[in-house]
């Protein structure tokens, strides 16, 4: 009871932000409609139910007037009017139409709130970064926001009117039955609306042998969305590194990873269909059972000539019914354990972002009073624990240019990572001057999805920029005759080589005009000659613009005005005994 009254604390916890956001006032309004048209059904569900009365006395009487009276517009039986079958069926098909067609338009504002929070919340802080350092455990973000958001809103609200509609229709039918089904002697005592009992018994008996069998898909639910995301990555990883695989002629070993992957997703999809299999051959024996169990029941008074045929039918669809609003959650249970591996998943995503976005950042980023980059007392370490850089010290001025050395594995990329602010692991505080643009380029350029315009304006709104300054731009880096290509939209990451993505990464630079320009071997895959004529294009254009590069050639050093390494866990001066 403690683990399902945490689930539904879960639950709730997702559910309850959409119904408090600015959204409300149209959610709230889509809702009342929908209820109100599924509230409508089980009006005429009811309806139907008297109506079925009166058909089928009329049938035992051979009364044909009446009969097609009822069959089209309607007319007089039994000493009430009822509308016609055709006026029934009109009306039913309408608002289920209808009730459907706003459920959706409600799904999807709902999706597209929650979407657009999830997003928000895992892009800020840079808590997708912090969560793939720290947090292994919390796989496939992608899926949990792509699918495990959709079926938590569609299950949501599929599950919730459908029990809704279950309890409104079990208080419509229970009086009913009650005042069909008359009292019932046992053993000398007499026992009121007997089958109302009955059908109690037989759907509580029914829902406690649907959670023994079917209770294992809860888990197997949970790992197959696991693992199905986990497959559908690694081919999205193996589309995204076909050269790197083609050089290495790594086609075996992708192909026994991918087999592997599969076959986990098989494993546990054969242990769903064996739980399936189980629950399947208990809900479909007990729907059976009970689509004649009530005229089994009833049947007895029809013969001894206590109720009409019409009466038998209206028992046994009122009995159908109150049975069928009880069996609920016999009926929805592998669906509930869909819900509630979504529910898990989504809680865990939930978690996850909050604790990336507000645990300890390690190295702390602060408003800069001066003019200047300053980093105090840094501490780096990996996330096992081992210190890369000790104690580390910088000022950067405005217009300065400085070059950072060391060997490979020194902790030089670490640092850059430091002074981006999303490095969790360490300690110290890095000062940025407050309202100051930086900019950071790595060694392998990010190239967003969408046109190269796109990519070239990175991170700026592409829709801003001018053509002819990103133009100018390409030309500038040797990349002009890309202009004509602005608007072609392909993998660019594939297109272009490695030297001309990091050309493209100098465009950026030239577009954003950064107070702070920080790169990490952003010009390792150009020849010397490339590399000379673009650091000297930065620092031409740029001359207000503070430099800072982490590189490994002795050539870069000339462009900068000073030279700092990193070795023995230290930051010094190059030249300086460490």
């Amino acid at each position: 009871m403690r683990r399902l009254g945490s689930f539904l604390g879960d639950a709730w916890a997702l559910t309850r932000p959409y119904w408090r956001s600015d959204e409300r006032g149209r959610g709230l309004l889509l809702l009342g409609a929908v209820v109100t048209l599924n509230l409508s059904l089980v009006g005429m569900t009811v309806v139907l139910t008297y109506w079925q009365r009166a058909f089928y006395n009329t049938l035992e009487q051979k009364d044909a007037a009446t009969f097609w009276r009822l069959l089209l517009l309607g007319g007089e039986a039994d000493g009430t009017w009822f509308p016609g079958f055709a006026l029934i069926a009109c009306a039913y098909i309408l608002v289920a139409v209808y009730a459907l067609y706003l459920r959706q338009a409600l799904q999807i504002r709902w999706r597209r709130w929650l979407t657009e929070r999830y997003l928000s919340e895992w892009l800020s802080g840079r808590a997708y970064y912090r969560i793939a350092l720290t947090d292994p455990t919390t796989d496939n973000p992608d899926q949990r926001i792509a699918d495990d958001i959709r079926l938590f809103v569609d299950d949501t609200l599929s599950l919730g009117l459908g029990l809704m509609n279950s309890v409104v229709t079990l208080v419509s039918f229970i009086f009913v039955l009650w005042s069909l089904s008359g009292p019932l002697e046992v053993f000398g005592v007499s026992i009121p609306g007997y089958m109302v009992w009955v059908a109690l018994l037989y759907s509580a008996l029914g829902t406690w042998l649907a959670h023994l069998i079917g209770r294992p898909l809860i888990r197997l639910n949970f790992l197959q969305q696991r693992v199905e995301a986990d497959f559908r990555y690694a081919l999205v990883r193996l589309r995204d590194n076909v050269e790197g695989v083609a050089l290495h002629g790594g086609e075996a070993d992708e192909e026994r990873g991918l087999r592997a992957r599969f076959g986990a997703l098989m494993q546990n999809w054969w242990g769903i269909m064996v739980a399936t299999k189980r629950l399947t051959f208990f809900t479909a024996g007990f729907t059976q059972v009970a689509s004649i169990f009530p005229i089994v029941v009833a049947a007895p008074g029809y013969f001894a000539g206590r109720i009409s045929l019409g009466g038998l039918v209206q028992t046994s669809s009122a009995f159908g019914q109150v049975q069928g609003a009880l069996s609920w959650f016999v009926d929805n249970y592998a669906r509930l354990t869909e819900w509630r591996a979504t529910v898990e998943r989504l809680t865990g995503f939930n978690r996850a972002i909050e604790a990336a976005r507000f645990a300890d950042a390690g190295v702390r980023a602060a408003a800069e009073p001066d003019e200047a980059v300053v980093m105090r007392g840094v501490t780096l370490s990996l996330p096992d624990g081992r210190v890369l850089i000790q104690d580390a010290a910088l000022r950067l001025e405005k217009g300065e240019a400085v070059l950072i050395t060391g060997a490979s594995g020194s902790g030089k990329s670490t640092l850059f990572r430091a002074l981006a602010g999303i490095w969790p692991f360490g300690r110290g505080t890095v000062g940025i001057p407050e309202g100051s643009r930086a900019l950071f380029l790595p060694q392998r350029p990010y190239l967003p999805l969408g046109s190269l315009r796109r990519a070239v304006c990175y991170p700026l709104n592409a829709a801003e920029v001018p053509e002819p300054t990103i133009q100018e731009a390409l030309d500038a880096v040797g990349l002009g005759r890309l202009g004509d290509r602005l608007d072609e939209e392909d993998a660019w990451e594939r297109r272009l080589s490695g030297g001309e993505q990091q050309r493209l990464a100098c465009a950026r630079a030239l577009l954003v005009k950064p107070d702070f320009l920080f790169l990490d071997e952003a010009t390792a895959s150009l020849d010397p000659a490339a590399e000379e004529s673009l650091y000297t294009l930065l620092r031409t254009r740029l001359r207000d613009t503070a430099i800072l590069s982490i590189a490994h050639r002795p050539a870069v050093a000339r462009h900068h005005d000073r030279e700092l390494r990193v070795a023995d866990g230290r930051l010094a001066p190059a030249h300086a005994p460490i």
